[in-house]
């Protein structure tokens, strides 16, 4: 088996982008969509930071139809406030990017998001040719984190490693962490940049916690030298 964590599989919003609260934001303008009430329900959304959306209004509506238009509703108000410039790459995380792929390593950047909006933020930021593969939950047959699903698809569809192990995974929640452990990643880095604090991601399964991703070159190359 390789020494090497050649495989690095990174979360988007609060992990390698800044984003403001725009999720939270989003969430509401999703609930008044529909009639209800965004503050009864926005301590579920801030504890499934990380998961697929249309599974968290699925927990919320208990209702497939309305599930789907407030998933609609939240892309499209997501979008809009992309559009109007309201995300940033956080710091040094393109400058990770840039320099685990100079390592030699692949890198993946997932989301809970679907395509569309993913798509947005990362033409908002001028990522287009920034990493290997992006992907979300529609990506992965549809299940996004807690599972492993989406780290598993990179596995599969980059080839860059032999054996699972050899992965990292580095995330903000810890659905994040949950997604990595289960997925068989030698390196789960949780970061303290987003949604979660440093007990929170341990508990879930962190390996190690970061103060940003900004640091995960240095991790990956004292886990190897270990």
């Amino acid at each position: 088996m390789s020494s090497r964590t050649d495989l690095v599989v990174l979360d988007m919003a609060g992990t390698t982008v800044a984003d403001g609260g725009l999720v939270e934001e989003a969430f509401a303008a999703a609930a008044r969509h529909l009639g209800a009430d965004p503050a009864t329900m926005l301590d579920h959304v801030r504890a499934t930071m990380g998961e697929s959306k249309i599974s968290v209004f699925r927990h919320l509506f208990g209702d497939e139809d309305k599930a789907r238009a407030a998933n609609t509703a939240f892309e499209e108000a997501y979008g809009g406030l992309v559009a109007e410039g309201r995300v940033s790459p956080l710091p040094g995380a393109a400058e990770a990017i840039a320099e685990l792929r100079s390592q030699g390593r692949t890198v993946v950047l997932t989301t809970g998001f679907a395509r569309v909006t993913q798509d947005a933020i990362l033409a908002a930021l001028g990522w287009g040719d920034l990493v290997d593969l992006t992907l979300g939950p529609a990506d992965a047959g549809g299940r996004g984190r807690p599972y492993p699903d989406m780290v598993l698809t990179a596995f599969l569809r980059t080839g860059a490693v032999a054996a699972v192990q050899d992965i990292a995974v580095a995330g903000d929640t810890s659905y994040d962490m949950l997604s990595g452990v289960r997925s068989g990643a030698r390196v789960v880095a949780g970061v303290l940049t987003g949604a979660h604090d440093r007990k929170r991601l341990e508990d879930h399964g962190a390996t190690h916690v970061l103060g940003s991703v900004a640091e995960l070159p240095a991790l990956l190359a004292r886990v190897e030298r270990a």
